[in-house]
């Protein structure tokens, strides 16, 4: 299904902040259009939430596309595989009646595996740094020391056994290795052949630069590049080959787990946008920190990622807010600072110097259109985009695939 237009046939969908931005919903809208969804980083730790209709999915390893027939996905190589986790949401999306076989579903034979001493260690040492305890980290610490177990590997009878056998999670996980046989091949190849015969290709992030491990609030990250370079460490293509980047975004900002956070919101204001936004992480449960928009944030963001436009979400929750604010620049120690640092002496330290907009009471969630949202959304859109200077292509007013608007149609499929 090769593409006739000047839209992009491939756009990597980046997460802006801390993650939780709503990427799931955003792939799932624009999944209708792709050929094939692939995810280039992290694992089980990501929990993208899919509403459409009456139904409701979250995914943790299989892409955010389900809900969609007739498309490729692919967990590529950059990935760190529980098997148990991902049979188990196989089994579980079969039960709602989406069929996940090797038709539709591709693991990368380089992507690593994710072992039950991996869980264990984890649970011991990533409370500190609010992990999700799901191994990801101890995984992504031995495959870089060079003594991962890599899914091809996992499903080799012999080798498997060689170097795992005498575990006492072998008989079990042997059976998990021969149920994901079928699925594992060279994914890279299967990606490069995709690019070339012009696919629609989406390249799916989990969570987000704020959480790279290099572009991120270090410590307080993810153990995976969740950045736009990820897509090409993560998949084996060319950053050449990849023609657009949209960053995922909220109309606010929220953080999961520890960290510096200079916007947060506490108090009333707080714990109204919490509850009307359902603030809570798709994969763990835990509360979410909220905070006003970031416009440093926003910019090392589009920076960082080469972001050629942006999908903002949650728009709907921030009406009845009187005033909103915006953060424009941080003050430290007497002086203004107006780009974003990954410095934890001053994250930790800074105050966030804002602007002020009205807010509006209209309910958005039925607007359809950018011309039916009230002024103030508006204006308050337009200022995020001059202080990002990237235009905003999809505006989001609710967690349903319908409650969707498209502004900007020329950055999409």
């Amino acid at each position: 299904m090769a593409k006739q237009s000047n839209n992009p046939s491939n756009i990597a969908v980046i997460g802006m902040e801390w993650g939780d931005e709503g990427k799931g919903k955003i792939i799932d809208f624009l999944a209708e259009k792709a050929d094939v969804i692939a995810r280039f980083n992290g694992g089980n730790n990501a929990g993208h939430t899919i509403e459409v209709g009456n139904s409701k999915l979250v995914v943790h390893l299989v892409p955010s596309s389900v809900m969609h027939k007739n498309k490729l996905g692919v967990i590529g190589n950059g990935l760190v595989v529980d098997p148990r986790v991902l049979l188990n949401e196989i089994k579980n999306l079969d039960k709602s009646k989406i069929k996940i076989t090797p038709d539709n579903l591709a693991v990368s034979e380089n992507s690593h595996v994710i072992l039950p001493h991996h869980i264990e260690e984890d649970k011991k040492a990533g409370g500190a740094i609010g992990t999700t305890a799901r191994g990801i980290g101890p995984a992504y610490t031995d495959k870089a020391a060079r003594i991962g177990l890599k899914m091809y590997e996992f499903v080799d009878d012999v080798l498997f056994k060689k170097r795992f056998g005498s575990e006492e999670f072998y008989p079990q996980y042997k059976e998990y290795a021969q149920a994901l046989k079928p699925f594992v091949t060279d994914t890279s190849v299967l990606m490069n052949n995709a690019l070339d015969k012009n696919y629609r290709i989406l390249f799916e992030g989990a969570q987000g630069t704020l959480l790279d491990v290099d572009f991120g609030t270090y410590p307080f990250v993810t153990s995976s590049n969740a950045t736009a370079g990820g897509v090409c460490t993560g998949l084996g293509v060319s950053p050449k080959k990849v023609q657009s980047v949209l960053g995922v975004c909220k109309a606010y900002k929220t953080r999961v787990g520890s960290g510096p956070f200079p916007t947060e919101i506490t108090g009333a204001a707080g714990e109204k946008i919490q509850k009307i936004g359902k603030e809570f992480g798709s994969t763990t449960g835990r509360q979410r920190r909220v905070g006003w928009f970031d416009a440093l944030i926003g910019k090392y963001a589009v920076m960082v990622n080469g972001i050629d436009s942006v999908a903002l979400t949650k728009l709907d929750v921030l009406t009845t807010v009187e005033k909103i604010r915006i953060c424009v620049a941080y003050k430290y120690r007497g002086s203004i600072i107006r780009n974003f640092t990954t410095n934890m002496k001053i994250l930790q330290n800074c105050q966030p110097v804002y602007e002020e907009l009205d807010g509006w009471w209209d309910d958005l969630t039925k607007v359809r259109a950018y011309d039916q949202l009230p002024n103030n959304a508006k204006k308050y859109l337009r200022r995020i985009e001059q202080l990002l200077g990237v235009p905003i292509s999809i505006i989001s007013v609710g967690p349903k695939r319908e409650q969707t608007i498209v502004a900007r149609n020329e950055f999409l499929f």
